[in-house]
C-alpha cells in the first residue's frame, strides 16, 4: 500500500508581486507546461478536476495557524468511471449523482459531464494552464498563468511537507501579508469578476485604524470598509516603557474582529503595521508575538519617515492641491509624522514624539482645565516640535489623524461621521481655538456630549487639539487642509495597488 506524505499548500491569486517575479527570475526554472484542465465548482470544498483524462480529486485535512492548507488525493481514475468511483466523486462534490434513467455501472465522460451540469450549485470551469516550476527554499513553487471563460489571472503556489519552509518561502517571495487561497475559491472569485480585496490594520497607540479595499479600473482605490476602534494602547506607555497588558487585551480583540471582517469580505491579503507606541514599547517583540498568536496577523513596526511617506502617498492620491510646496503632517496618540515635499518629489520625512496621549497625561489634559496648563501643554508641545520651528511656510498644509478628523467632523456637527464631508475641509486656527476652549472647560463626560467627537476620544482631544493648533503657529500657516485618508490609505496603494498607482 503506497503511503502519502501530506504536503502543506499555499496559493495567491491575481497578483504577481515585483519582489516574486525578482526571486523567480533568480532561480532555475522547469520547462514551461501548458495543460487544459476541468474544474468542478460546486461549493462543497473539495478539489475536483480532470486533467489528462483522469478524475482527480482531493480533500481539504487541515488548516494551520499559518493559514497553510493539507490537502489529501482521495482519488485519481480514468474513464469511464467505476460505479464506486462516481459515487465516491459524486460525495465528494456534494451532488446529486443518481443517473436518470436509474441505471448502474460506469459512467462515461459525457454521461459525467451530463450529470453534474444539471445540478444548480455545479459549475464546470474548464481552465488552461501555462505554469513553470521552481524551488524555493527547499519547497516546490509554481507560478501560472490561467484562463478561464475569458478572464485571466496568474496564480502562485507553494508547497512542501516541511511547513516552516513553507512560510519561509511565502514570506521571501512578498507574500507575508497574502492569505491563502486554494483553486476552488480563486476560480470563483475569478469567475464572478469580483475585483480583488486587500485589508490594512493600522495599530495606532490610541485607535486602530482598520481599512479594507480594492481598485477599479482606472487604479483609483475604492473603499469598501473604513473605520477606527479607539484601543488607547499606550495607555501607560510613558510612565513604565512597555505596552500593559489591558490596553494588549483590548488590541486584540479589536485586531480579532477585524481579521473576522476581513475574511468574510474575502480580502486576499492582510498588511499590519504599527506606530509610535509598538515603536517605542521596551516590550515590542513580545507585543507583536502576542498578537500574532492571538490573531494570525504580524504587525510590523513601521519606522517614522516611512509612516510619513506612507500619508504623503495617500494625500496625493486623494486631494487634488495645486502645485508648490507641501506639508503633510499626522499626528496619532505617540507620536506625529512630517513629510516636507514639491509636488510628487519628496524632500524630507521624519516622525517626532508629540501624540495626544503622552501630553494627556502628563498635563491631565483628560480634565476640565485652566487656560494656563493649555498654555503650559501648548510650550511643551512647542519645545518638542522645535525641528519644524523656522522653516518657510509652505504653499499648503495637510493634516490628517484622528484629533484633526475628530475636529472636523465636530466643526460640521457631524452625529455620524462622513468621510466625505472632512475630505477637504478647510480648517482654520479660529476654530481651532474654539475647540481648544470648548474642550478645556469640560472633563471627558461633558465632551462626550459634545456632537461629532468621538466618545472613546475624549479624554485625548484636547491635546490632540493643542497639537494641531501649535502645528499651524510653527508653520506660519492661518488654516489646514483635512485629509481623511492616512497611512492605512497609503498603506493600501503602496503594498497592494496597481505599480503605476503606488510611484
Amino acid at each position: 500500500m503506497t503511503t502519502v506524505t501530506p504536503r502543506w499548500e499555499w496559493r495567491t491569486f491575481g497578483r504577481a508581486g515585483p519582489v516574486a517575479d525578482a526571486v523567480f527570475d533568480a532561480a532555475d526554472a522547469s520547462p514551461v507546461a501548458e495543460s487544459d484542465e476541468t474544474y468542478f465548482l460546486t461549493g462543497s470544498g473539495a478539489n475536483v478536476k480532470i486533467r489528462d483524462e483522469l478524475v482527480d480529486i482531493k480533500l481539504l485535512r487541515e488548516t494551520d495557524e499559518n493559514g497553510l492548507e493539507r490537502w489529501e488525493p482521495v482519488l485519481k481514475r480514468p474513464f469511464p468511471l467505476s460505479a464506486a468511483d462516481f459515487q465516491t466523486t459524486a460525495e465528494a462534490m456534494g451532488i446529486d449523482g443518481r443517473r436518470e434513467d436509474g441505471r448502474e455501472g460506469e459512467v462515461s465522460y459525457d454521461e459525467f459531464l451530463a450529470i453534474v451540469g444539471r445540478d444548480p450549485r455545479a459549475r464546470i470551469a474548464p481552465v488552461h494552464k501555462r505554469r513553470v516550476r521552481y524551488t524555493i527554499n527547499g519547497c516546490m513553487a509554481e507560478r501560472s498563468e490561467i484562463e478561464v471563460d475569458g478572464r485571466t489571472s496568474v496564480t502562485v503556489a507553494v508547497e512542501s511537507t516541511d511547513k516552516p519552509a513553507v512560510v519561509e518561502a511565502v514570506r521571501s517571495l512578498g507574500y507575508g501579508d497574502f492569505l491563502n487561497i486554494n483553486y476552488q475559491v480563486g476560480l470563483a472569485s475569478l469567475l464572478a469578476d469580483e475585483p480583488a480585496r486587500y485589508a490594512v490594520i493600522d495599530l495606532g497607540t490610541n485607535s486602530i485604524k482598520f481599512h479594507v479595499g480594492s481598485f477599479g479600473a482606472d487604479g483609483r482605490p475604492q473603499p469598501i470598509v473604513d473605520r477606527a476602534e479607539v484601543t488607547r494602547l499606550g495607555e501607560g506607555l510613558a510612565a513604565g516603557g512597555a505596552i500593559q497588558p489591558e490596553p494588549l487585551e483590548r488590541a486584540n480583540v479589536a485586531i480579532s474582529g477585524m481579521v473576522d471582517e476581513a475574511r468574510r469580505l474575502g480580502a486576499r491579503a492582510i498588511a499590519a503595521v504599527g506606530t509610535e507606541g509598538l515603536r517605542q514599547a521596551s516590550n515590542r517583540e513580545a507585543v507583536i508575538a502576542a498578537i500574532r498568536d492571538r490573531t494570525g496577523v504580524t504587525v510590523e513596526a513601521l519606522p517614522g519617515p516611512e509612516e510619513g511617506r506612507l500619508a504623503y502617498l495617500a494625500v496625493k492620491s486623494g486631494i487634488g492641491l495645486a502645485e508648490g510646496s507641501l506639508v503633510v503632517f499626522d499626528t496619532g496618540g505617540g507620536s506625529s509624522q512630517f513629510t516636507f515635499g514639491d509636488g510628487d518629489r519628496v524632500d524630507e520625512q521624519f516622525s517626532v514624539p508629540v501624540g495626544a496621549v503622552r501630553f494627556t497625561e502628563r498635563f491631565g489634559l483628560d480634565k476640565a482645565v485652566s487656560s494656563e496648563v493649555v498654555d503650559e501643554a501648548r510650550a511643551a508641545i512647542a519645545a518638542d516640535l522645535s525641528r519644524i520651528e523656522g522653516r518657510p511656510s509652505p504653499s499648503a498644509l495637510v493634516g490628517m489623524g484622528g484629533a484633526i478628523t475628530n475636529i472636523t467632523a465636530v466643526k460640521h456637527g457631524l452625529a455620524t461621521y462622513d468621510p466625505d464631508v472632512v475630505q477637504g475641509t478647510i480648517l482654520d486656527r479660529a476654530e481651532v481655538d474654539r475647540q481648544i476652549e470648548l474642550y478645556r472647560s469640560r472633563d471627558a463626560d461633558g465632551r462626550r456630549e459634545i456632537v461629532g467627537l468621538q466618545p472613546k476620544r475624549a479624554e485625548v482631544i484636547l491635546a490632540g487639539a493643542c497639537v494641531v493648533r501649535t502645528v499651524l503657529e510653527m508653520l506660519g500657516k492661518d488654516s489646514l487642509t483635512v485629509s481623511d485618508r492616512g497611512l492605512r490609505h497609503g498603506l493600501l496603494v503602496e503594498r497592494f495597488g496597481p505599480v503605476e498607482a503606488s510611484r
